[in-house]
């Protein structure tokens, strides 16, 4: 086990991880401000936009190329910085980083040379989506893009249609139409969704219904502006429920713990799923005697 404490050593830097704005520069935090202040270089996913960034809030501190072309090669180079005491921020271009954008091949480096991280909170197009989506938001699964390849695509939604928590995709304009066409044949027409569009920005809007009504209202209107796609989870209906048998049970359990989950956290999902008691799951899981 590796404990880490949230600061430098006093002869090394620190990798600072700074949200950046979704969309409204106003909602910078006044410690991310200062932190680009006072670090000695921004590693960006594309410095001419975090050019601009740091323009309206008067930053001069310098920046350096860091995206998903060049990863390999800026890594050793940012790490030698980090140990020879030079701090370090790293951006992506909207949002958290290493959230569906450049950043955790770093983190993960300056972890096992022993460099302090050090994270800061911010806005994320996920959590913001949710919120307002009017669809249960805990608990959630964040997934982000879909595979473009057919067959994992085919893979990933079918594994995605059958979770109980609510899932959180991303999408761009250009594949909206078609990712909504590919959530129809496999959850169905009839799944509660909501469309975060542009959100924090001027064309902010939400856009609420089924996957069939999303898809009528998109036959007629163009897609415009990057996407949060939030979709209720799967409820089993109750034919469905009462034919698991105690084995379907346990391998629903132990799926959600292979994902991560912890025993306790898992049992208590399925509970909810199947609508029987923890204590009951707890049993069957653990196959103790009633």
């Amino acid at each position: 086990m590796q404990i880490q404490k949230s600061f430098a050593a006093a002869d090394q830097g620190t990798l600072f991880l700074v949200p950046t704005p979704i969309g409204n520069l106003d909602d910078m935090t006044m410690r991310s401000i200062k932190t680009l202040q006072e670090v000695d270089l921004i590693a960006a996913e594309d410095t001419r936009n975090t050019g601009k960034l740091l323009a309206y809030f008067k930053i001069e501190t310098p920046q350096i190329s860091f995206h998903e072309h060049n990863t390999q090669q800026r890594i050793p180079e940012l790490l030698a910085k980090l140990t020879a005491g030079v701090s370090i921020a790293q951006v992506s271009d909207a949002g958290m980083p290493s959230i569906s954008d450049p950043g955790k091949e770093l983190v993960k480096a300056a972890i096992a040379a022993d460099i302090a991280v050090v994270p800061l909170p911010g806005a994320n197009a996920g959590l913001t989506a949710l919120i307002a989506s009017g669809i249960e938001p805990q608990p959630f699964y964040f997934y982000g893009f879909l595979p473009r390849k057919n067959k994992e695509l085919q893979v990933a939604l079918q594994q995605l249609a059958q979770r109980p928590e609510t899932v959180i995709l991303y999408e761009s304009p250009h594949h909206l139409q078609r990712t909504l066409a590919d959530l129809a044949s496999v959850f169905g027409n009839d799944r509660p969704i909501c469309l975060g569009r542009e959100l924090t920005k001027l064309h902010e809007s939400f856009e609420r219904g089924t996957i069939g009504e999303l898809i009528a209202w998109y036959s007629e209107h163009d897609p415009r502006g990057e996407y949060v796609i939030v979709i209720s989870g799967h409820v089993a209906e109750p034919t469905e429920l009462a034919e698991l048998s105690d084995q379907a049970i346990i391998d629903k359990v132990t799926a959600l713990i292979e994902q991560g989950k912890k025993p306790n956290a898992a049992i208590k999902i399925v509970a909810q799923e199947l609508q029987r008691s923890r204590q009951d799951i707890y049993a069957i899981y653990h196959q103790l005697s009633k």
